[in-house]
């Protein structure tokens, strides 16, 4: 067993677990709320690199104490107290907030390719249905199809249900984690259809026309703003431009003829 431990990384057989004790402490002082938070936001990035709640809460703080302390290192060689104190708090700061930044961006880049897959995946589904598949086996079949977040989560799915955990119930929480809206609506209309016997074909094709219908409905929304978004730097910056082109000659030749008189 011994031999066993010390063939595993390093990484894995010292710094983890004393990032978990650590995380772990920490994480006991913290208001439930924040503990949650975390922890949903982790669900949504798909937990990379199978981080958990107390390993990202230990991460934080060992950052930021080793980038304060590498603010208060260079700040000592400068000999200057205002660059210490300025380089300890800017270490401080981005330790402390740098990961939340990190966790956010992978949560909502998660989000979007779920939100960008989806359709296709719902595609999959109904075809596999219609050509006779059950649902969990069309499911199966985009699990070995895709390699993607959405795929991921499905593939989540099945096991919880070869673990014993009812079929629908996965289904809503997979709604629920991802925080994706069209994928809980869409999940949530297969439950229904479910409880109400209906024929599960007929769902996955109307649910695929309406993904890509809010989607299409969304792309044109974004496209109106760009829109709006393009006037400030057309009138801060391409419009004075135009008019120092079109007018500086005249303004030119003005400014001689009142120096010569004429």
């Amino acid at each position: 067993l011994a031999d066993m431990e010390l063939r595993q990384p390093f990484m894995d057989r010292v710094i983890r677990p004393a990032l978990k004790r650590l995380g772990g402490l920490i994480e006991q002082t913290m208001p439930d709320n924040a503990r949650k938070q975390i922890h949903a936001n982790l669900q949504i990035a798909g937990r990379p690199g199978g981080m958990s709640a107390a390993d990202f809460i230990a991460i934080r703080y060992v950052l930021t104490g080793a980038l304060c302390s590498v603010g208060i290192l260079v700040g000592g060689l400068t000999q200057n107290r205002i660059v210490l104190a300025t380089g300890a708090a800017v270490g401080a700061i981005v330790g402390l907030y740098a990961p939340v930044f990190w966790l956010r961006f992978r949560r909502n880049q998660r989000r979007s390719e779920i939100q960008i897959d989806l359709p296709d995946v719902i595609d999959v589904l109904v075809v596999c249905v219609e050509a006779g598949l059950t649902f969990e086996g069309a499911i199966e079949k985009v699990v070995e199809k895709y390699d993607h977040a959405l795929a991921s989560e499905f593939g989540r799915v099945m096991q919880e249900v070869r673990l014993g955990r009812p079929r629908l119930e996965a289904l809503e929480d997979l709604g629920r984690r991802t925080g994706v809206e069209d994928l809980n609506n869409f999940v949530q209309a297969i439950v229904q259809s479910e409880q109400l016997g209906s024929g599960v074909a007929r769902i996955l094709r109307i649910q695929s026309d309406e993904v890509r219908m809010r989607r299409l409905v969304a792309a044109q929304e974004r496209g109106a703003k760009a829109s709006l978004k393009m006037l400030h730097p057309m009138l801060g910056c391409i419009f004075p431009t135009l008019w120092v082109i079109l007018l500086g000659p005249a303004a030119l030749l003005a400014m001689h003829f009142l120096r010569t008189g004429g």
